[in-house]
């Protein structure tokens, strides 16, 4: 079976011909890259996943993680790899050098991880969540926080989680009953239960620095009396050296539909009232410091997500190429004509370029949002730097959300290629399917992304963030709108994106509390069709890059190559688009049967 996880072909044309990221050298931070260099350090993230990690995938699926005695341990296949992945220092190639980083662009990172990740999520996560606990650490930390953690934490010598969730406190946050107690040497004594805990226990480090939400004794009720703690599960002494064993266990690990390889616990703080925890910034700023790391943490699911679809989509693809399976439909009834691979039949067709079209667009919108964080520079006027974050404070549900759901969908397109086979184990898109569900319920539900893309993202700083975005998809319009073959999808683009505006517009002047619940019936279609034209828009940029070189100077590779941009903005902009526009016209009739309907009537 062919060993693929990213289309290396694709990845290069959104960096240096979609994205043009050769003229980062503007930028004082980068102007020692060369491409030649950027190209190795993504050859490197290839090699070390096909050759060490994407083997583990399955087995660790199989072996899953084991809770004994108190003690997570991870699968056995996962030790060799992950000190590889360790040693090659990638689990925060985008810092600065001085924090343990190797200053790359965020997007470059983004590159390599469409490998590490699509080898392995579950072994690769290990190492890299900590990256959102370090970088927490760098901005709100204390200078002694910062040298005991930062680096360690960046470069997954110690590993990091997250600790919000309790059986009483999901998607409402401010209900948690986790508590902290101020101490004479200036720790808090924590004590509460956390469950879904990501990576809470494991045997691949000697360390792991746990984020903790808590209320201390006194402070309000709801999310503005929540403070942040470090909660060790070893103690750190002054020194750096580690102390004793922390009072915070694993008291049980998830048995979960995919994802086995990642170790989802339950953890207890404070059984025997010893645990003890470092204040994190300022008290009842719990929140807002969380948000820094569920930034990060939701746009690395919905990349996670897409990963997943972009293995799908290609196992796929290269399966419908040599499976033999029924006549070609233009031989008729003729008995002589001979079996044909299935990638000639037309539902096979529709099915691989609706998930094309979908791959190359959401590659794009995550390989964009990872440049816009790379492009906010001290260099640039405070104008441009606050376009470039309105962008980024927009997008960032949309990546979450709409890449979950439409990942899953590609996954299942996939299985569906397969046919039988691809519902059993022995192919790859089985397990794929199965991993990426989780993507569209942890760290916010996408029904959560989408109240907040509705609620909070259209009417911050006036409806800027909303007008940052629809300036930028203009702008591609009219980029466009002189090339051969483009008027007529960017017309169609134009009058789309104006039928968003139209909905948005009505969705805020009915987001007030007579009409609120009517109002936020629909967030989730809105976000889903946002996505949508996000996808044209990338859809129709990809084109015009294609349309934009010179055919003369091309071998018949990468003519076909070019061509694909073109029928795929096609394919979607005449199959998929209309769905979006149809759908936010549906939100326009306002129809509020879902609230008025009897609970009774729900069930049986």
């Amino acid at each position: 079976m062919s060993q693929i996880l990213a289309d290396r072909r694709d990845v290069d044309f959104v960096l240096y011909e979609q994205l043009r990221i050769e003229e980062f050298v503007k930028y004082e931070k980068f102007s020692w890259l060369k491409r030649k260099f950027m190209d190795s350090i993504i050859s490197e993230a290839r090699k070390l996943s096909i050759n060490e990690i994407l083997p583990t995938n399955s087995e660790g699926d199989r072996a899953g993680v084991r809770f004994e005695k108190g003690s997570v341990y991870v699968p056995e296949c996962y030790h060799r790899p992950y000190r590889l992945f360790l040693d090659g220092e990638w689990t925060s190639i985008n810092e600065d050098q001085e924090l343990g980083g190797q200053g790359l662009p965020t997007v470059i990172n983004t590159a390599c991880f469409e490998y590490i990740w699509g080898a392995n999520y579950c072994l690769a996560n290990y190492g890299t969540m900590g990256h959102g606990t370090g970088k927490m650490v760098e901005l709100f930390g204390t200078d002694e926080q910062k040298a005991l953690f930062l680096r360690k934490l960046y470069k997954a010598e110690w590993t990091g989680t997250m600790l919000l969730t309790e059986s009483q406190a999901g998607s409402d946050v401010g209900a948690l009953t986790t508590k902290a107690v101020r101490n004479q040497d200036g720790t808090y004594s924590i004590t509460g239960s956390k469950i879904f805990i990501t990576n809470g226990d494991h045997d691949l480090s000697e360390n792991i620095i746990h984020p903790v939400l808590a209320r201390i004794d006194g402070a309000p009720e709801g999310t503005g009396g929540i403070s942040i703690f470090l909660v060790p599960k070893i103690w750190v002494n002054p020194d750096g050296t580690l102390g004793e064993p922390n009072d915070i266990i694993c008291t049980g690990i998830e048995e979960k539909l995919g994802i086995h390889g990642s170790a989802t616990c339950s953890m207890s703080m404070g059984e025997k009232g010893k645990c003890r925890g470092l204040l994190l910034g300022k008290e009842n700023m719990g929140m807002s410091i969380m948000f820094h790391m569920m930034n990060e943490a939701r746009f690395n699911v919905g990349f996670q997500a897409f990963t997943y679809a972009s293995s799908a989509y290609l196992y796929a693809a290269n399966y419908a190429k040599e499976r033999i399976q029924g006549k070609d439909m233009a031989a008729g009834k003729d008995s002589n004509s001979s079996g044909v691979a299935i990638i000639n039949h037309p539902d096979i067709r529709r099915m691989l370029m609706w998930m094309k079209s979908h791959v190359d667009g959401m590659r794009s919108f995550l390989y964009y949002v990872s440049i816009l964080f790379d492009h906010i520079s001290p260099e640039n006027d405070s104008q441009t730097n606050e376009r470039l974050k309105n962008l980024i404070d927009f997008c960032i549900p949309l990546v979450k959300a709409y890449c979950s759901q439409r990942s899953f969908k590609v996954c299942s397109e996939a299985m569906q290629v397969y046919g039988g086979y691809g519902y059993i184990r022995e192919y790859p898109v089985e397990q794929l399917l199965r991993d990426s569900r989780i993507t569209s319920i942890y760290e916010g539900t996408d029904g959560i992304q989408a109240m907040d893309l509705m609620g909070r993202k259209l009417n911050m700083k006036g409806g800027q963030l909303f007008t940052c975005f629809t300036n930028e998809v203009r702008k591609t319009i009219s980029d466009c709108s002189d090339i051969t073959q483009l008027p007529k999808f960017c017309a169609i683009l134009e009058k789309s994106l104006s039928v968003l505006e139209e909905t948005a517009a009505f969705l805020k002047n009915r987001s007030v509390p007579d009409t609120m619940k009517n109002a936020f019936l629909y967030a989730f279609p809105f976000l889903e069709s946002t996505g949508d034209i996000i996808m044209a828009w990338m859809l129709l940029w990809r084109a015009s890059v294609a349309l934009r070189k010179n055919n003369k100077d091309l071998g018949k590779k990468d003519k076909d190559y070019y061509m694909g941009q073109v029928m795929t903005a096609e394919f979607f902009f005449h199959n998929c688009l209309p769905e979006a526009v149809a759908r936010l016209e549906a939100i326009l009739n306002f129809d509020d049967s879902a609230l008025r309907i009897p609970d009774a009537c729900f069930g049986g």
